[in-house]
């Protein structure tokens, strides 16, 4: 019968490359952990794994069942984690996924409300995913996904929260800063300072540089908001953020935007939840507040 330790030590092997390490993990003996394989394996009439020398390769039945156990083995440590809670008189923690770098200030509005409006339901806010943040969802490593770019997936539902538009950010001095839009080529000699995410998550380079097939003079990357606007304040380089940012920042610093293209960058934030999850009341409360938030 195929059980819970079976799982564990298919994901600890593939993880890890050797019964040794695999088996000290799990605090059990090698040959314990090789003799409840080799019971499956007979229970099942299939090897998992060959040895390939000193190392461990898993089947085609192997592979089949790691991709099981990652995603079963969350589902159970969130079960586990969440009936503690309930027997402890807690209802619980709303974990959020992030796929949008910006949308930390906005949800930093929406958390205390919720925080005082549901004592017993902890937030946690991640950000870095194991398949990504749709696969963090579906396989309940978060309950909740913020993304503009919402991939559709069996059993999983998107909310739309609000509108926005991606902008072109410079320094009221740039020679950029009196133009109506900005065109791609205006920034091949420009320096372009973005969060640091993988170039096909940057909107500026999926929908207004590559369909032109343009590049900026150079790229770099910093993770705070705080810094970037200092930079291009200071003519160090150029920006793309959601509007509603920009416009915040426009207030306190000397910068000006301008839309992508004539037609611009139009996007949306999202909300993504587990179909079943959408009616748990403090997950709609949740949503309540984020559209109301909504800029």
């Amino acid at each position: 019968m195929l059980e819970r330790i079976h799982l564990t030590i298919i994901d600890e092997v593939a993880r890890t490359g050797s019964l040794t390490a695999a088996a000290r993990k799990l605090f059990l003996t090698q040959s314990a952990l090789s003799h409840s394989i080799k019971k499956l394996e007979t229970y099942l009439g299939v090897d998992v794994w060959a040895r390939d020398g000193r190392r461990i390769q898993l089947t085609n039945a192997g592979r089949y069942l790691l991709a099981v156990a990652q995603r079963v083995l969350p589902q159970i440590a969130q079960a586990e984690t969440t009936l503690k809670q309930f027997a402890n008189g807690e209802l619980g923690t709303l974990r959020i996924g992030m796929e949008c770098h910006p949308c930390y200030e906005w949800l930093l509005q929406i958390v205390p409300g919720f925080l005082t409006a549901w004592p017993g339901v902890d937030i946690d806010v991640m950000q870095e995913f194991k398949f990504g943040g749709v696969e963090a969802l579906a396989s309940y490593e978060i309950d909740l996904l913020i993304t503009p770019d919402p991939i559709l997936k069996e059993n999983l539902v998107y909310l739309p929260v609000f509108d926005f538009e991606q902008v072109l950010v410079v320094s009221s001095k740039n020679k950029l800063a009196n133009k109506a839009n900005a065109e791609p080529n205006d920034l091949t000699d420009q320096i372009l300072i973005t969060y640091p995410l993988s170039i096909d998550r940057l909107d500026v380079y999926s929908y207004f540089l590559r369909p032109s097939g343009v590049v900026p003079q150079k790229h770099k990357s910093i993770e705070a908001t705080e810094i970037i606007m200092k930079m291009v304040e200071s003519e160090r380089g150029v920006t793309a953020m959601p509007d509603w940012l920009a416009n915040r920042y426009r207030q306190s610093h000397r910068v000006t935007t301008l839309r992508m293209g004539e037609q611009g960058i139009q996007k949306k934030i999202y909300l993504g939840v587990r179909a079943p999850d959408v009616d748990i009341d403090y997950i709609s409360f949740f949503v309540a507040q984020a559209k109301n938030v909504g800029f």
